[in-house]
């Protein structure tokens, strides 16, 4: 059995025409003229505005025309994500899925069905004959996973509805009405470097394994951010016997909990060095036996690949004092949960994830992703980050910032969209805010007369190898979408 073979059929088989394009961030032209041509092959209006979002548009079905226009929004990326042992090009090769049991697994890699599986909802209800529905519009915005760029590119005038539902969530039985803010931060320094010392051997000091996941999500299950444990070892490696570092790099992408991290060192003692990485290590596992169980903690001396030549360049080290300035840096850096919100039970109001580290070449850069649902928070966390960074000498740099999206306790597309959840279910749907960034928030900027709610089926260990779709979720969340369309507030 495939994809393919799933119900809702049609669904499973947009997804699965989806999995076959090339979509990850910033690269996401084959995905967009894919979405033409589909449009164009069914007689669905489509366009691609000036920035590149996509728009599709349907007219109401006999007897709905009287209701509120309705977008159905989605984004066309996807986090490019994969295990260090698969083979796979994310510019040209297509996602293969599996299935086991219940659940919709890729390869090895991301699934994409953040956000495809919305974007298949969108694109089955647009081409249904047999749904009633009032006046449809499709926006499928870009590089959502990477700066919300479609997002805060789309004009206002384009699109014509009054309700934007965002197939954006990823928890099946829960609306959310609010989510958190975003900003992103750099910080950069240079440092001095040595020759390549005599008597000394190289190692390899490696964390992998580690459970990852998405950095709003997955935030506050406390998982292990490979960068931060790699800097505690060297940290550990630093202060507790003769060595020197090489360099270090780890995370791939801001919105991802960096799962490894690659440093190279060396050491006069290696039996010396041995013992305090093994015990730094040890406790670090303890620490780590629930949330990241696979995780692996390898040193060992270095060996080069087959057929590499070791460039000079690269055998050159940290000098001493800015090896442990700069990784103290990354040791101090706050990274997880900073605070829980006091408004809202069990929901992370700030965070940090710390998500890209490379010391190389006499280069240091660590790249971080700031959320908040308070303005103010974010802020201070930034000032936080920036003091740290000032005493290692690096210069940070904020960029990118976005406001979260403030609950509307008077919505009624939420109101509607309750009663539908209970008539069919039995109980009400959680009506709840997210420590994600949703475009809801920054589409409101060009819409502000928009009511707005997202939604989705269950995902689970998004922007990691480990994402998985729950099938159950996926038809039960089809059906409802279907009937809040039909009872969608007339105008």
């Amino acid at each position: 059995m495939t994809i393919k073979d799933l119900n809702p059929s049609s669904v499973w088989n947009n997804f699965y025409l989806l999995t076959r394009q090339p979509r990850p961030s910033k690269h996401e032209e084959k995905v967009r003229a894919f979405l033409l041509e589909w449009a164009k092959e069914r007689g669905i209006e489509a366009f691609s505005d000036e920035t590149g979002n996509v728009i599709m548009r349907v007219p109401a079905t006999k007897g709905y025309e009287n209701l509120k226009g309705v977008i159905l929004q989605g984004h066309m990326d996807m986090v490019p994500q994969k295990n260090s042992d698969v083979e796979h090009d994310f510019l040209n090769d297509p996602i293969e899925t599996r299935i086991e049991g219940d659940w919709v697994k890729a390869c090895g890699t991301t699934l994409g069905a953040d956000n495809g599986l919305g974007v298949a909802m969108a694109m089955s209800v647009i081409e249904s004959k047999d749904i009633p529905h009032g006046p449809i519009e499709v926006l499928v915005t870009y590089d959502e996973e990477t700066g919300m760029t479609g997002a805060n590119a789309l004009k206002p005038g384009v699109l014509n509805g009054d309700i934007l539902i965002n197939l954006d969530s990823e928890a099946e039985g829960e609306l959310y009405v609010g989510c958190a803010g975003g900003l992103d931060a750099t910080a950069r320094a240079t440092y001095e470097r040595k020759e390549e010392p005599a008597g000394y051997q190289c190692w390899a000091l490696n964390v992998k394994g580690c459970q990852g996941g998405h950095s709003g999500m997955d935030i506050i299950l406390c998982r292990a951010n490979a960068n931060k444990v790699a800097a505690r070892l060297l940290y550990a490696l630093l202060r507790g016997a003769d060595a020197k570092l090489i360099d270090m790099e780890g995370g791939t992408l801001r919105n991802a909990i960096p799962r490894e991290c690659f440093c190279t060192v060396y050491v006069k003692d290696p039996v010396e060095a041995k013992k305090v990485v093994d015990e730094a290590a040890a406790a670090i596992l303890a620490e780590y036996a629930v949330t990241d169980p696979d995780m692996k903690i390898e040193f060992e001396p270095y060996k080069c690949g087959e057929g590499e030549v070791c460039d000079k360049e690269d055998c050159r080290y940290v000098e001493e004092s800015a090896a442990i300035r700069l990784v103290s840096a990354v040791l101090a850096c706050p990274d997880g949960v900073e605070r829980m919100s006091s408004s809202v039970p069990g929901l992370v109001e700030t965070s940090n994830n710390m998500a890209m580290v490379k010391i190389y070449r006499g280069e240091f850069f660590v790249k971080s992703l700031l959320r908040s649902s308070v303005d103010t928070a974010k802020e201070a966390l930034a000032a936080k980050m920036q003091a740290v960074f000032a005493l290692a000498g690096a210069e940070t740099e904020f960029v990118g910032g976005y406001s979260g999206w403030a609950p509307n306790p008077d919505s009624a597309i939420v109101a509607t969209m309750k009663k539908v959840y209970l008539g069919m279910f039995g109980k009400e749907p959680a009506v709840m805010a997210i420590h994600a960034g949703l475009e809801c928030g920054i589409l409101s900027g060009a819409y502000p007369h928009w009511d707005m709610v997202s939604c989705g089926p269950t995902l689970m260990s998004p922007h990691s190898p480990d994402e998985r779709a729950y099938i159950p979720s996926v038809s039960k969340m089809w059906d409802y979408l279907k009937e809040v369309l039909k009872n969608i507030p007339q105008k």
